[in-house]
């Protein structure tokens, strides 16, 4: 029983339910001046109180998204990820390795719904890799289709987190799936990965100097190993990204750095530069003309606009990114354009970016059609 399962809910609401009536109708017989009725009426309340407890701390992580696994609660790493050596000579590994395939509740077969992959991505240029999922549309498996290629869109979670947070808590490939089937969006591949190529370091998708270079494993190494497994276009600004929080950034990061490849990006409750504190480490090597270049409004205001489309997601109340978001798309010059989903109220959080993505993905597909 997972730990974000609605099962387990039920089971412990059940439990909480039974546990309170038993002490209801235990109590009486506890209600005794004898030291074991004392320890009896302790007892009673430790578990009443421990199983409402449990119900609370479960109804919080399904909404706000602390933990996926009970290996994560636990504090066992549930993504592997690692430093690939170069080869020296002779045949290159396959730089994306199908691992198997992920059951996520997908109304129909695949020829109907799409299938979601389990994959491991080793980028020859950065040496990094990391593992991730990757949701095939259901024209991909149909035979009328099968030397059709696809446009690809590149979601990102937030840090700390997890590729699979895609899955369970945003949902994005059922949204697609269900959104293809309904003939609202093309048929489309999502890529769905976290922002972070070292497991100890969060890294903001910034080719770091002397250090990891994370945004060439996104820019280079990620449609290198997509292209050579799947049937994926490359046409010019063929591919989209998407994203959450850090992942948001990572997302418009992309598409303003390699508008060749990513045509548009949409970022939900994003900063516009990397903050720096002690899981980053320093990303720019103490340049400020280097931090410069990754910040994201500096960009807009002092360098030629990319020929791309931006949509940036924010809250009038609950959100710290609503004035930064405003001054990001005043910043906006053609051919750049930047799009702006406005809430009334919002928040940080799983439930917001929920809602907000089939919008999203509906911008994309529309805003990749006219770009690709």
């Amino acid at each position: 029983m997972g730990l974000t399962s609605p099962s387990l809910l039920t089971v412990l609401v059940l439990t909480t339910v039974a546990v309170t009536i038993a002490t209801l109708w235990l109590w009486p017989r506890a209600a005794r001046r004898k030291p074991l009725a004392w320890v009896a009426r302790l007892a009673l309340l430790a578990v009443t109180q421990a199983s409402l407890v449990a119900v609370l701390l479960v109804l919080a992580n399904n909404t706000y998204g602390f933990y996926s696994t009970w290996n994560e609660l636990l504090g066992h790493a549930s993504s592997s990820q690692s430093l690939q050596p170069g080869a020296d000579g002779g045949k290159r590994p396959p730089a994306l390795v199908v691992k198997g395939q992920e059951s996520i509740g997908l109304k129909g077969t695949r020829e109907k719904a799409g299938q979601v992959d389990r994959i491991e991505i080793r980028g020859p240029v950065s040496g990094l890799g990391m593992d991730g999922y990757a949701y095939l549309p259901p024209q991909y498996f149909r035979k009328e289709h099968a030397k059709d290629t696809f446009p690809v869109v590149v979601a990102i979670t937030g840090q700390p987190g997890v590729s699979k947070n895609l899955i369970t808590q945003l949902k994005i490939p059922q949204a697609a799936s269900a959104a293809i089937m309904d003939g609202h969006i093309r048929p489309t591949i999502y890529l769905l990965l976290r922002p972070s190529v070292m497991a100890d370091r969060d890294t903001n998708c910034t080719d770091v100097p002397g250090g990891p270079q994370a945004l060439t494993f996104f820019n280079q190494d990620l449609p290198l190993a997509v292209s050579e497994q799947y049937r994926a276009s490359g046409a010019r600004g063929s591919w989209g990204a998407v994203g959450n929080s850090t992942g948001g950034y990572c997302a418009l990061k992309l598409a303003m750095t390699n508008p060749a490849r990513y045509g548009a990006a949409a970022s939900l409750s994003a900063d516009y530069f990397a903050r720096q504190d002690g899981s980053t480490g320093d990303l720019y090597a103490g340049s400020k003309a280097y931090k410069n270049e990754n910040d994201l409004t500096w960009r807009l205001e002092h360098l030629p606009p990319p020929p791309v489309s931006l949509l940036v997601s924010t809250s009038k109340k609950g959100e710290e990114n609503y004035e930064p978001t405003l001054r990001f798309a005043a910043a906006a010059k053609p051919p750049l354009r930047v799009d702006k989903l406005v809430r009334d109220e919002g928040g940080h959080n799983f439930q917001t970016w929920r809602e907000e993505y089939p919008q999203v993905l509906r911008w994309l597909d529309k805003e990749l059609q006219a770009r690709s």
